[in-house]
């Protein structure tokens, strides 16, 4: 899927400007048959266009002269159309192509690198065909409901589920105003049902819809992009998981544990910290049950350049399950 996502992208930029062309020639159509002298100007335009290119290089007696005098009427010609076109009601700008980006003129490129509209392009592709865009119409910050976490403190905690979920709710929202500035990673641990995967889906909206790339995988579907980038030499894959803006691995202790699994992980989390890439881990394992889990190379990492958020309290799914019924 990921490797046909630069055709798709391009045919989308091609019907993009066949669309824009059929409209300028309609608008055309319009004018010279309501204004029939602009389409006489503009021929004359292209006219005297066509003398200034042809003799801009040829060595003719008072060349400079003249092609002064060609410039002067062509600029005169066209501050003719303008009036024409704006004494009539019509925009200045109504016979010019519009595009939806004025930086490539809808060609995605400029020069040999994409443009910044390429990749609201390639967000959206990439969305349309995953399951998340389903998952943001319930899991976004609009659906948040604290009033979900008990006001009762445990004995093991010094902290009210609520009054946690509080904290933690605000240290996101400053983490995302502050996203573009600041290399924060995020760990989210801590019993199933608590909120980690609601947080991290509205996370992961509220930056893509601001224009962010975010890539989230469960660390399931982490480990097999990982193998399909190394044995079959996927590189637009391995570009996704590692330039991504943000890269969000949920459920982590949920895959195969194996060789080959930590290895890569570790390779991962290692190549994003050292090149500044952020990322946000969840899972419902405990630091301690983490560092059984993994190697000390990545749990060292995971604990010393990740913030550590805890996430307690009664399962919020089933509370969420009932309030529904009710």
């Amino acid at each position: 899927m990921i490797n046909t996502y630069q055709s798709q992208i391009l045919k989308m930029y091609e019907n993009i400007r066949e669309n824009e062309e059929k409209a300028l020639k309609n608008r055309k159509e319009e004018v010279y048959n309501k204004i029939p002298k602009i389409n006489s100007i503009e021929k004359e335009i292209a006219r005297l266009s066509i003398h200034l290119s042809i003799n801009i290089l040829n060595h003719i007696e008072n060349r400079d002269e003249y092609l002064k005098d060609l410039k002067e009427k062509i600029t005169d010609l066209r501050i003719q159309k303008t009036e024409l076109l704006v004494s009539s009601g019509y925009p200045i700008d109504y016979l010019d192509m519009h595009y939806r980006c004025n930086k490539c003129s809808d060609t995605g490129f400029i020069g040999n690198k994409k443009c910044s509209c390429y990749k609201r392009y390639l967000i959206k592709l990439h969305y349309r065909n995953s399951d998340l865009e389903t998952s943001f119409k319930e899991n976004n910050f609009d659906n948040f409901n604290i009033n979900l976490y008990g006001t009762k403190k445990t004995d093991s905690e010094i902290k009210s589920p609520r009054k946690n979920m509080e904290e933690i709710s605000s240290s996101v929202r400053s983490y995302l105003k502050n996203f573009s500035q600041e290399g924060i990673n995020l760990l989210f641990y801590g019993s199933s049902g608590t909120g980690k995967t609601f947080l991290s889906h509205c996370i992961a909206k509220w930056l893509i819809d601001r224009g962010y790339f975010v890539v989230y995988r469960t660390a399931k579907e982490l480990i097999e992009n990982l193998r399909d980038a190394r044995f079959n030499e996927n590189k637009a894959l391995e570009d996704l998981i590692l330039n991504c803006d943000l890269l969000i691995i949920d459920d982590l202790g949920t895959e195969q544990i194996t060789d080959f699994s930590k290895s890569e992980l570790f390779n991962l989390i290692n190549w994003k910290l050292l090149k500044s890439k952020k990322m946000l881990i969840s899972t419902n394992l405990s630091l301690e049950q983490l560092s059984k889990h993994y190697s000390e190379r990545i749990t060292s990492r995971l604990f010393g350049n990740f913030e550590l958020y805890k996430f307690y309290g009664d399962d919020i799914r089933v509370k969420n399950n009932l309030n529904k019924i009710r």
